[in-house]
């Protein structure tokens, strides 16, 4: 479309998007139906126009359904992560508390179709590879839960457009976009939680679309139908995984302009009237939502009721609540002069010393102390051994032999007889931390640097150090540093065990410590029966928020964790071009592998798009800087405000990326690639549409009706649509075998390699021409 001024219309069209305001008029109606939510009876042309919009409707859902359940049992055994999400759902049948970095609500909702289709959750899901049939694990019906939602997000995406006023054609095209994207299918027919999401963010869009056309009808149950269905859509979305966070703010800068807009004095409307507006939508967007997603935690606690793989990650409060945990059945209250091993809580290896010690020199040329080795050691041995000493006078028996929190303690390893110490002087591989060494326990100089604070994590001042359950912090008293450790492990003349030092960092979560077991008692008593009758210990209650919190927290730190190598991981700026995609599974025996890539020729669509999309409104904004007016008024309010909708939901879901520095895969992009082809469909209105649909919003009892202006595609305009529509379907075609692990020979493989970025397996090697 030429951005030359057109001729401006007598009446003005206002937007008829989702976002500005819009009026409807039908001439000759009473004021009764003039104010009713529903429209009046349509015209024989809006009837065709309704009956071709439901039947491609149905039949993209059908097609939709056809395409995602195509061989949806192969490959028969388990595929990429599957592995987690799979295992996940068998958590929740045995009900074996877990730990992930995601939201639950998308793994209960895997959990309960597993459960529905007699899934017992007696097979592990442990590698990528294992097989389904032979444990009789009914995968398929846990792949067709998530091929189902995958499926339904196409009609929504296809009412999306429709309800922001777009033709049928300009609809079908950006619903066809997520239809016959190879990407989409691969990743929403497996057992994974994309599928879930994708959904539950194109139904919050399509809720807040609907929302907004009953903005004149403020305050009515239909207006606050859509309005909370707005907020169920959003909590939905963040119950699935964290980034539904970025769905929250594409609505959220939505309302926060449209209170803007009503907080213009020219509207008329009273403080009292705006301060209800914004009061209300916090409510249905907020409150709602953050209730809602609170319960599906609740859910998820309720659930996991018993002792499972996540244990170790929560507090000791959290894993006493779970029944048959460890620390109720084998918990025991530390005494002096008991030998016991320590463990540290992230990295699970064990205080160790030998006899060995530190070079003189190391490899930088600085100089050690030459003292005996301190380390860590991932199996358990006689070396691990370190008793318990006081540091002020105790009695013979009784509870004041307790060690207790704040305790100042000395630690004697057993085998070579000397106290643990740590001094001023730099550690093998940290300059900047403290080496721990020992030193004999007749040595009266050095007493004062092997006196140590026992710190226990959350405990109350006088509360007994437990075995298992007394996370702790040990920090040395003259120069307040903390036992640490961390995975590098030291050179050959420390066997290449792991690094201890002092960090002087107190607040460093990773300094948590455990008492992993209590070797022997110093009185030479049954350390196991130290009281005289001991009652069993029942689940304990802590405060669902507490444990909400708790687990939000760890989940937040995990995530931002994940930051090792992936060979498939990839960059933000690869994924609007395809520019790599991810091996799901392979079988070398058939040349058969799934590789989950985007629709190539659909992904770079939407990047031209998108890029037409900012382009064209740059241009508008330079022509009107010099007097100039080339888009009429109710298309450009249509184009900034619907389609500048659409671009801000991409835009959110895609930027954050480049500020994570985790592990991040193509899959991340599919809710950005969805809103990408909602623009796509946005502009490809506008290059091929000269008038849009007005009015779909429903009038209040003060609108102002004006002529209604129906929206059509010619047949240049059909025309397009169908050959944009016949290449990306060819695109699917041809990469339908990397999408369903059909197999191929070397050659057909390397013909579908459309990018030389993609690492595809069974290449055939190409011979050089003699």
């Amino acid at each position: 479309m030429s951005l030359a001024p057109r001729k401006r219309r007598t009446e003005r069209q206002e937007s008829p998007s989702a976002l500005p305001q819009t009026v409807r008029t039908f001439s000759g109606l009473e004021e009764e139906k003039r104010r009713s939510p529903r429209p009046p009876p349509p015209d024989s042309s809006i009837r065709s126009e309704l009956f071709l919009s439901w039947s491609l409707g149905v039949a993209l859902t059908i097609l939709a359904f056809v395409i995602r359940f195509w061989r949806i049992g192969h490959p028969s055994q388990v595929v990429f992560d599957e592995v987690h999400f799979g295992s996940f759902a068998s958590h929740y049948i045995r009900r074996e508390y877990y730990f992930d970095v995601h939201p639950p609500l998308a793994k209960m909702l895997n959990g309960l179709a597993a459960w529905i289709v007699g899934f017992n959750g007696d097979f592990g899901f442990e590698q990528i590879g294992d097989d389904y049939l032979t444990h009789n694990v009914p995968y398929v019906g846990m792949r067709s839960f998530c091929a189902i939602m995958g499926s339904i997000t196409v009609p929504i995406v296809f009412g999306i457009m429709r309800e922001s006023g777009y033709p049928v054609g300009i609809a079908l095209l950006s619903a066809a976009l997520v239809l016959f994207d190879n990407g989409h299918i691969t990743q929403t027919r497996l057992i994974l939680l994309d599928a879930a999401l994708v959904l539950f963010m194109a139904l919050s869009l399509f809720a807040y679309v609907k929302f907004h056309q009953y903005r004149y009808q403020e305050f009515t149950n239909w207006w606050w139908f859509w309005l909370l269905s707005t907020g169920t859509g959003l909590a939905c979305t963040l119950g699935c995984k964290m980034v539904g966070l970025f769905t929250f703010l594409t609505v959220g800068i939505a309302v926060l302009w449209d209170l803007w807009t009503i907080l213009d004095i020219k509207k008329g409307h009273p403080m009292s009237y705006v301060w209800r507006h914004f009061i209300y939508r916090a409510i249905g967007l907020i409150v709602f939502p953050f209730i809602l997603y609170l319960s599906f935690f609740w859910v998820h606690f309720k659930v996991l009721k018993y002792s499972g793989p996540g244990d170790t990650f929560m507090s000791p409060a959290f894993q006493e609540t779970l029944a048959g945990n460890e620390l109720l059945l084998n918990a025991q209250e530390i005494r002096y002069f008991d030998t016991v091993t320590l463990k540290h809580k992230d990295t699970k290896q064990f205080l160790h010393s030998h006899a060995d010690h530190y070079p003189l020199r190391y490899d930088d040329g600085r100089i050690s102390s030459q003292g005996q080795q301190v380390t860590c050691y991932p199996h358990n041995d006689t070396n691990n051994h370190w008793q318990i000493l006081p540091t002020k006078e105790i009695p013979e028996t009784g509870r004041g032999r307790v060690v207790r929190h704040k305790d100042v303690i000395q630690l004697k390893h057993i085998v070579t007889e000397t106290l643990l110490l740590t001094h001023d002087v730099a550690s093998p591989l940290m300059p900047t931390n403290q080496e721990f060494t020992t030193v004999g326990t007749d040595d009266e100089e050095r007493k004062n640097d092997t006196m140590f604070k026992v710190d226990i994590i959350d405990a109350h001042e006088g509360e007994p150090w437990r075995s298992l359950s007394g996370h702790f912090k040990l920090i040395h008293v003259p120069t307040k540093v903390v036992l640490w450790t961390h995975p590098s492990p030291l050179p050959d003349w420390a066997y290449g065990q792991q690094e201890v030092n002092g960090n002087k960092n107190q607040q460093d979560r990773t300094t948590s410590w455990y008492v992993e077991d209590i070797i022997a008692d110093g009185t030479g008593n049954d350390f196991k029966n130290r009281t005289t009758h001991v009652e069993p210990k029942g689940v304990k209650k802590v405060a669902f928020i507490k444990k909400f919190f708790e687990l939000q927290v760890l989940m937040l730190q995990h995530n931002a964790g994940l930051t090792s190598s992936h060979p498939y991981a990839s960059t933000p700026v690869e994924w609007p071009f395809c520019l790599s995609g991810i091996s799901f599974w392979t079988n070398s025996e058939t040349n058969q592998q799934i590789y989950m890539i985007g629709n190539l020729l659909g992904w770079w669509t939407c990047a031209i798009s998108l890029s037409i999309f900012v382009g064209i409104v740059i241009a508008d904004m330079l022509a009107r800087r010099r007097g100039l007016d080339p888009i009429e008024d109710g298309i450009r309010n249509r184009l900034y405000r619907n389609t500048g909708f659409f671009l801000g939901a991409w835009a959110f879901h895609y930027f954050p990326f480049y500020l994570m520095q985790r592990q991040r895969f193509l899959h991340h992009y599919l809710p950005a690639h969805l809103a990408s082809a909602l623009v796509a469909g946005s502009v490809l209105n506008f290059i091929l549409v000269e008038v849009v649909n007005y009015p779909i919003s429903y009038a209040g009892s003060k609108t102002r009706l004006r002529p209604a202006v129906r929206a059509k595609l010619g047949k240049t305009g059909w025309g397009v649509v169908f050959a944009l529509l016949a290449i990306i379907i060819a695109c699917f075609l041809w990469l339908a075998p990397l999408t369903y692990g059909i197999t191929m020979t070397g050659e057909q493989v390397n013909r579908r390699k459309l990018l030389s970025s993609w690492t595809l397996h069974f290449e055939a090697k190409k011979h050089n021409a003699d």
